[in-house]
């Protein structure tokens, strides 16, 4: 099968300090120090199988050094043994920073360079919370997001449905910047008839806006023994709200990796959306993630 891979993780602990792998620890997306500390385009390239990826795009992954991360990311790329893999990269920035105009500016040095992630995900319970404060509210963040524009970037929206209501209101702000919503959009509190309709409600909240697109990747961290059948109430899902147009597969590897095959994380995707025509197959796997990160 062909696909464009939108959200692979390459590093190479050696070349990059990533302070988390430096002390893994068990999360709630599995045991971190499974983990290997080399994940390079070699690696990567290694796991494909019987899956061709025409493309794949690097999201970051928590560097101490965002340019450092994308001087690496770019040379591997540059690599006549890489293929072009990543073929895109979207880059960590700490949109909160006074140093975030120039940071923007020195990660616009590599041409590869597709959007900016920042995560944004906060949450009562310590399991889940990333960040620990709400930068969607700021005001010096929201100014440093709108600074993407210039640089024709996308950004990488990975936040959980509770935080919606004020996603909505920024990405209304700034209709020029394609927002592109991370990991089926996190449904964590799976307990509760409620935490369905909040992540049911906020994926067509944020679908209702015309510059957002949606990955169904990550589902494994929140179901380490997932089957076809339990996976599929939240793709379908997330594709009915946002349509096979603004949707696009992805692997999130190898963090998905701790609890799946890269094969058989796509097979079973592919499973999954079976009845889909032709043509909405090639938008899901393959079109839509090289439109929406312009490889």
């Amino acid at each position: 099968m062909k696909v464009v891979d939108p959200h692979v993780h390459l590093w190479d602990t050696r070349q990059v300090s990533y302070p988390w792998l430096a002390k893994p620890q068990i999360a709630y997306s599995g045991d971190n120090r499974l983990l290997p500390q080399r994940h390079d385009v070699a690696a990567f390239l290694g796991r494909l199988g019987d899956v061709e990826v025409e493309a794949s795009v690097n999201v970051e992954a928590n560097p101490a050094d965002p340019v450092a991360e994308a001087a690496w990311l770019q040379a591997q790329a540059d690599a006549p043994a890489s293929r072009g893999h990543p073929h895109g990269i979207v880059a960590c920035a700490d949109l909160s920073s006074p140093a975030a105009p120039g940071l923007l500016e020195g990660l616009a040095g590599y041409r590869n360079l597709r959007g900016i992630r920042q995560i944004l995900n906060v949450h009562p319970d310590p399991r889940y919370n990333y960040v620990g404060c709400q930068y969607l509210e700021q005001r010096e963040w929201r100014q440093n997001l709108a600074r993407l524009a210039a640089y024709g970037w996308s950004f990488d929206l990975q936040i959980y449905p509770a935080q919606v209501p004020l996603a909505v209101e920024v990405i209304r702000a700034h209709p020029t910047i394609p927002f592109i919503v991370n990991h089926t959009g996190m449904f964590v509190d799976r307990e509760t008839l409620t935490g369905w309709r909040q992540w049911r409600d906020g994926l067509r909240a944020l679908a209702a806006l015309e510059n957002t697109a949606l990955k169904v990747s990550g589902l494994a961290m929140f179901d380490h023994h997932w089957t076809i059948e339990s996976f599929r109430p939240y793709v379908l899902e997330a594709i009915d709200a946002f349509s096979v147009s603004r949707s696009m597969f992805a692997s999130n590897f190898p963090i998905d990796g701790l609890h799946a095959t890269y094969t058989g994380l796509w097979h079973a995707y592919a499973k999954i959306v079976a009845g889909v025509s032709l043509a909405e197959r090639e938008q899901l796997f393959v079109g839509n993630a090289r439109r929406f990160y312009r490889l």
